[in-house]
């Protein structure tokens, strides 16, 4: 259920981009209007749609233009969050984990709280949806290489410039202010892939931010003496975050950590291990927050998955799914996938046919549940999101403005119908 690295695929990694553009081997990128040149055809993106799963929901290439400072995030959702968690998970499909006999916690959860029945991942693989999430983005970035950097308005500097606080706890991370690429180096337990947040230049180099991307192992503390930032990203290690791939034995970890290996289907016994391993992390991280003096007024948990599984379909370049929604990426119609080091992976790219003809490439049908503390109970929705709508709902709640993609006010919905309260329905 692993996935090679992959190239951005438009052939450029995004180490150099500015927010006023570059011209780097046929890819030319500004603010206002995007022009993609291929080896193999000329493919013009510019604020282009496609329609997408479940009706007309088009699919476009940030351009940039919604990234307004001063623009006023107006979604009905302002000023109804106080402390937000998310919790970021990996590699699994909703239909695999929700009501899967291994996750019976998480299940739960579904059931009791908020659940958004179509939510997809952005894209694949993993380090885009990360970097989305907190940007608006995935920068034409589709490969997992970690020295991938980006120089672009990010979350962190929203939340810093409206005087909100922030917090991002990584498991495994050995101290804060790490910048390694994995930790350990002989198992890669942590992985910044899965730290979005060092992947921005302006947080990487300034120490201040750096000292606030802590090891999961200084949340309980945080909780139990009531100094929790307004915003909180945690990402568990890859053996409690449903990825896998770790096959050494790692010290200290315990009986739930190292070794964790790929699963091949699912439930199979490494696939069930690992989904009970995080939903043995899950239940413990939840009830933590649940229980703190962190856990007052309009405080939400989002408990996600960053994309679906790896299943080897050469249709998707490998994954079980590339569906999406919500300004997912757009591939052109033949494109060949190629690895992290450049050479064709013998993957090609074929945009689908018929009625619902869509190039989007997105990241497939993943678990997303929204814990409101004075949100609706009992509750599924029917309405798309994507990582791209986890953002539009904070800078909504807190009038930060919106950020590329998450100022699209037609395929970008907020998830504010979750922060309703008395809410206890189907939609």
């Amino acid at each position: 259920m692993n996935s090679a690295s992959r190239l951005s695929v438009f052939g450029s990694t995004a180490s150099g981009l500015t927010r006023s553009g570059l011209t780097r081997s046929g890819l030319t990128l500004t603010r206002w209007r995007t022009v993609v040149t291929l080896a193999a055809s000329l493919v013009l993106v510019a604020a282009s749609t496609s329609s997408a799963v479940g009706g007309s929901l088009g699919a476009t290439q940030a351009t940039g233009a919604g990234a307004s400072r001063g623009a006023v995030a107006n979604d009905g959702a302002r000023g109804r969050l106080d402390h937000v968690f998310v919790i970021m998970l990996e590699n699994h499909s909703r239909s695999s984990v929700i009501g899967d006999r291994n996750a019976p916690f998480i299940t739960s959860l579904a059931r009791t709280y908020g659940m958004a029945a179509n939510y997809y991942g952005v894209t694949h693989p993993s380090l885009p949806n990360y970097v989305g999430a907190i940007s608006g983005s995935n920068w034409f970035v589709n490969d997992d290489n970690p020295a991938n950097r980006f120089d672009h308005r990010n979350l962190i500097d929203q939340l810093e410039e409206r005087g909100k606080s922030w917090a991002a706890y990584m498991e495994t991370m050995p101290s804060a202010s790490f910048l390694g690429d994995q930790y350990p180096a002989n198992a890669a337990l942590y992985v910044s892939k899965h730290n979005p947040f060092v992947l921005f230049e302006d947080i990487r180099s300034n120490p201040a931010r750096l000292a606030k991307i802590k090891p999961y192992t200084s949340l309980a503390g945080d909780l139990a003496r009531g100094k929790v930032a307004d915003f909180v990203w945690i990402s568990p290690n890859q053996c409690h975050d449903m990825h896998g791939g770790v096959y050494t034995t790692v010290a200290g970890e315990g009986v739930d950590g190292a070794p964790c290996p790929y699963g091949s289907a699912k439930d199979d016994p490494n696939d069930a291990a690992l989904k009970a391993k995080a939903d043995a992390f899950v239940r413990t991280a939840v009830n933590a927050i649940m229980r703190s003096r962190a856990w007052t007024g309009n405080s939400a948990i989002f408990l996600l998955t960053d994309e679906n599984d790896y299943t080897g379909d050469p249709t998707t370049d490998g994954w079980e799914s590339a569906a999406g929604c919500c300004d997912s990426p757009l591939l052109p119609d033949g494109y060949a996938f190629r690895t992290s080091h450049g050479t064709l992976d013998g993957n090609v790219w074929h945009c689908a046919a018929g009625p619902a003809a869509s190039c989007t490439y997105g990241g497939g049908l993943v678990p997303a549940i929204v814990i409101a503390r004075n949100g609706v109970r009992h509750y599924t929705s029917s309405q798309p999101y994507n990582h791209y709508s986890l953002l539009r709902t904070l800078e909504a709640a807190w009038g930060l403005g919106y950020l590329e993609n998450a100022s699209d006010s037609r395929q970008v919905k907020p998830m504010t119908e979750f922060l309703q309260p008395g809410t206890d329905r189907d939609h």
